[in-house]
C-alpha cells in the first residue's frame, strides 16, 4: 500500500464521513455550517489529491482505486442524509439516479479493466462538471439556510442538484456509448 500526501488526502475524505454524519444530526446552531464546510473541504481534497499526485509524480494504482471510492462514499452518505431529512420526491429521485449511476459506472469500469479496455471509460470532462455540480449542491443543501439572510443557498443547492442529476445521466450515457463502441 502506498502512503503519500495525495493518498492521505483521499483517506481523510473517508475519515470525514462519520464526522459529517455526526455534524448533520448535531442539534447546535453552528452544526449545519460545520457540516457544509466539512463537505466543502472534502471536495477540495478530491481536487487536491489528484493534482498533487500528478504534480509530484506520486500516482499509484492504489490511489487510483481509492480516490473514486472515497468520492462515491462521501457523496452517497451526504445524499442519504438529505433524503432522510427532506422527505422530498425530487431529492430522493436525484439520489437514486446519482447513486445508481455510480454503481453502474463502477461495474462498467471493472468489466472494461478486466477486458483490457479501461481507457475507454476514463474520466471525461462531463464527469468533472457533474462532480462540481454535486459538490456545490451538497454544500448548499447541507447548510440549508440563506447565507447572510440574502443568498438563497437551499434554492441554489436544489438547482445545482438538478443540474448534477442531468449531468449524471448524460455522463453515464457517454460512458456506456464509449464502452460499447466497436
Amino acid at each position: 500500500m502506498v502512503f503519500n500526501l495525495p493518498v492521505l488526502l483521499t483517506w481523510l475524505r473517508i475519515a470525514f464521513i462519520p464526522l459529517l454524519v455526526f455534524l448533520f444530526y448535531l442539534e447546535a446552531p453552528w452544526a449545519p455550517l460545520a457540516a457544509a464546510i466539512l463537505f466543502g473541504i472534502a471536495g477540495l481534497t478530491d481536487w487536491a489529491d489528484g493534482y498533487l499526485a500528478r504534480l509530484w509524480q506520486q500516482e499509484s494504482s492504489f490511489g487510483a482505486f481509492l480516490d473514486p471510492v472515497a468520492d462515491k462514499l462521501i457523496v452517497a452518505v451526504a445524499l442519504i442524509l438529505l433524503v432522510e431529512r427532506e422527505v422530498n420526491v425530487w431529492i430522493t429521485l436525484a439520489t437514486v439516479v446519482i447513486i445508481g449511476r455510480e454503481i453502474v459506472i463502477s461495474a462498467l469500469r471493472e468489466w472494461m479493466a478486466e477486458s483490457g479496455n479501461r481507457s475507454k471509460v476514463a474520466v471525461a470532462f462531463i464527469g468533472k462538471l457533474k462532480t462540481t455540480a454535486q459538490i456545490i449542491a451538497l454544500i448548499c443543501l447541507l447548510y440549508n439556510q440563506d447565507l447572510f439572510g440574502v443568498l438563497p443557498l437551499r434554492e441554489i443547492g436544489l438547482v445545482a442538484l438538478a443540474i448534477a442529476t442531468v449531468l449524471t445521466v448524460w455522463s453515464m450515457v457517454q460512458y456506456l456509448r464509449s464502452a460499447f463502441r466497436s
